[in-house]
């Protein structure tokens, strides 16, 4: 999550929307902060960005593509938090409420719309928003092709309803939810974790398995889970409001710390060095606190083959310039691409 802090003004009988070239020149200086300079590409997107985009629209600036079993996925991935108002906020109360005005039902087509003019073909959303899945077929009658891969919420006591649901509305793909694998597996429940997975994949999806916690893709691992993907949180604690030392709680409890989410990181790029899974890292800018250049090289030299990012609409087209740019640079990354 990456809560914007400008607030345009808004004359007197003009409509409250900035244009995109004010906007991001604006903005640039805080998404790619400095010492670091904005490329000539960067600068191009800056000052001549489109107004808008429409499902089916030409892509522009690509995102580079990996596979997911058998599925070609950008490997910059829209995340879905913002758009179902889940803010990680840390002490500003009113973010989540906020977000959940901006993101009307047609900013939500215009932000799907917009990766898809961009590249980005693949989006994560939550199957537990109710939302989603009406939002995700009507988009699709307008045309729209973006993959949507759910984030599922099964309940130990209801393992299929969420799973059903999201595969009802076209999901790909769908992976148990980081904060429920988390807690089974902290609560010894590994097997509760498989039977998502199967149950995953007998209504025709790819299955992953999320988690904040480093433990969480280890037992799946040694339970022998089939897992096709792991979707797993990584990011440095270089910023200014990283965990302070007495906050020792595990992640499952960031609700009430709400300024770190992977609190394994050098381990994590350790681990999966050796998993010959596909790796989506997620919470790669720290909820905002990291900057994209920053993160998204850290991500993919560590070993991610995919960076899973919510993203406002008028931040992906920077977005996908700079991943194109970090991804053909030469990368100090030692772990194979599995996807």
């Amino acid at each position: 999550m990456r809560p914007s802090s400008s607030r345009p003004d808004t004359p007197s009988g003009r409509s409250g929307r900035v244009s995109r070239r004010r906007f991001l020149a604006q903005s640039l200086p805080a998404v790619v902060a400095a010492p670091l300079v904005l490329s000539l590409e960067e600068k191009a997107l800056a000052g001549a960005a489109p107004a808008g985009a429409t499902a089916g629209a030409a892509p522009r600036e690509k995102s580079p593509m990996g596979k997911l079993g058998k599925l070609d996925v950008s490997r910059l991935i829209c995340g879905g938090n913002l758009i179902s108002g889940y803010a990680h906020s840390r002490d500003l109360l009113y973010v989540s409420t906020l977000l959940k005005h901006y993101f009307t039902e047609e900013k939500i087509f215009e932000t799907w719309a917009r990766c898809e003019a961009f590249g980005i073909n693949t989006m994560v959303a939550s199957s537990s928003d109710p939302r989603v899945a009406r939002l995700y077929r009507e988009y699709v009658k307008r045309g729209g092709k973006i993959q949507y891969i759910a984030q599922v919420n099964p309940k130990p006591d209801d393992m299929t309803t969420s799973i059903r649901e999201a595969a009802d509305a076209g999901a790909v793909a769908g992976f148990l939810l980081g904060n429920i694998g988390d807690k089974w597996v902290r609560e010894g429940a590994v097997g509760r974790v498989g039977e998502a997975v199967e149950i995953i994949r007998d209504h025709g999806l790819i299955a992953g398995v999320a988690g904040h916690e480093l433990r969480t893709p280890m037992a799946v691992d040694k339970a022998k889970i089939a897992v096709d993907f792991y979707v797993k949180t990584l990011h440095q604690d270089n910023y200014w409001s990283k965990r302070r030392p007495e906050q020792t709680a595990e992640v499952i409890d960031n609700y009430r710390t709400d300024n770190y989410w992977c609190r394994d990181c050098q381990e994590t790029v350790d681990y999966f060095a050796k998993v010959k899974k596909p790796w989506i890292a997620y919470k790669v800018l720290a909820a905002g606190a990291i900057p994209a250049r920053e993160g998204f090289r850290f991500a993919f030299e560590s070993g991610a083959d995919f960076a899973l990012v919510g993203m406002f609409d008028f931040q992906i087209d920077v977005d996908v310039a700079i991943t194109r740019q970090v991804l053909a640079s030469k990368l100090n990354r030692t772990r194979a691409w599995i996807a």
